[in-house]
């Protein structure tokens, strides 16, 4: 999936300490500013008074013991998930199932509940070291995801807690059955900030469908927004020569190329930073853009939330002029925005129309993850119907 490029997200901090007026380096990936005010607390701070300073928007800066910071934020994380009298008002009088009023309220009780959560803080000093009693040793996965760090800032405990489950999922990788490495089946490994296809559904869709034509030993493939690379390292054990993968996210460039290498596709894949298309022309382009179009609130929703579905847009709008005579573009996307009142299925097939495009075949496939099952979801009914589709496009 598409990625843009990476934004300085480094402002200023302050707060007091004693007497004296202290200030750092604020870090925050999903681009938060940070706290206007901030208080230092340690140990002797009850959860209850803890829910109160995050909800009033007050930075909660920790000297207490590192292990009792993760407990008090899984006690916040249970008094933001508990129903209130005002929850169940709302709830009565929210917006219906499957409109864009419920996915928008949805969203902004997301992103309340993020900010809420997100006022636990953690100081770091230079090299990515805590200095707070029975803290871990986070320099790799810090340094994974962040770069090499020669000041002392703050960072949210959250936001801390998510670089060290990716980095953990980088060592371990995802096994996808559909790919063959030297780790036999092969294993891709996501990067933080890089959207991990744990969600899978899509995968044999592009490794099943049918082609034109049997492929040439010169065939050209695109791969439009990379990723992990893992349509990439498909597209290659399908046969084709030569794979040009692009995108715009650094992060997903490093990520793309570790998993080539590491696949043994080196010489069949180029990953490439590009704005969608690379020069020249290919028999299959695919493109697996963000299948919501919403405005994205970290790195990683970047690959989920697409505002006005532009790369969408980008891709059906530009790719005839990037495929070979006789060639197909493949539309990996899901029908989620249409259940969510966000895209008709009307708009999409004018937008492929509009592009000079028309619908060759359509291949689809149900989801298997959990949340299709958590009828506690606010998006449930939507996600239980979801389907996912590969759409292969020819000229008119």
């Amino acid at each position: 999936m598409h990625h843009p490029a990476e934004l300085p997200q480094s402002s200023l901090i302050t707060w007091t300490e004693g007497d004296q007026d202290c200030s750092a380096h604020w870090q925050s990936d999903a681009g938060l500013a940070p706290p206007k005010r901030v208080v230092v607390a340690d140990d002797t701070l009850t959860a209850d008074s803890a829910y109160r300073l995050a909800c009033e928007g007050v930075g909660i800066l920790w000297r207490g013991d590192f292990q009792n910071a993760r407990q008090l934020l899984q006690a916040l994380v249970r008094r933001v998930e508990r129903p209130s009298k005002k929850s169940h008002r709302i709830k009565a009088n929210a917006p219906a199932a499957g409109t864009k009023d419920a996915f928008n309220l949805y969203r902004l009780s997301q992103s309340q509940r993020a900010r809420t959560l997100g006022m636990l803080l953690i100081p770091f000093e230079a090299g990515h070291q805590i200095p707070l009693r029975r803290a871990p040793d986070v320099c790799l996965a810090c340094n994974e995801a962040m770069g090499h760090s020669d000041k002392p800032y703050v960072m949210s405990l959250r936001e801390l807690l998510g670089m060290i489950s990716a980095h953990e999922w980088r060592k371990k990788g995802i096994e996808i059955p559909m790919l063959h490495g030297e780790d036999s089946p092969g294993r891709i490994h996501a990067h933080y900030g890089v959207f991990a296809p744990l969600r899978a559904e899509y995968l044999p869709l592009v490794a099943d469908a049918a082609m034109s034509a049997p492929v040439k030993k010169e065939a050209v493939a695109f791969d439009i927004g990379t990723g992990t690379g893992v349509l990439a390292a498909l597209l290659a054990q399908r046969g084709y020569a030569r794979v040009i993968a692009t995108d715009l996210n650094p992060r997903a460039l490093r990520c793309a190329r570790e998993n080539i290498q590491r696949l043994g596709l080196a010489k069949q894949v180029e990953v490439m930073e590009a704005d969608l298309f690379p020069p020249g022309r290919a028999t299959v382009v695919v493109c697996n853009p963000p299948w919501v179009p919403a405005r994205p609130t970290s790195a990683l929703e970047q690959a989920v939330f697409d505002p006005d579905s532009a790369m969408l847009r980008g891709f059906l709008g530009g790719v005839v002029e990037h495929l070979s005579p006789g060639g197909e573009a493949w539309l990996v996307l899901s029908d989620l925005a249409e259940r969510l009142g966000l895209r008709s299925r009307d708009e999409l097939l004018e937008l492929i129309k509009l592009g000079g495009l028309k619908v060759k075949a359509r291949m689809d496939a149900r989801p298997t993850h959990k949340k299709i099952t958590d009828v506690s979801d606010p998006l449930h009914a939507a996600r239980a119907a979801e389907v996912t589709s590969l759409w292969r496009l020819v000229p008119l």
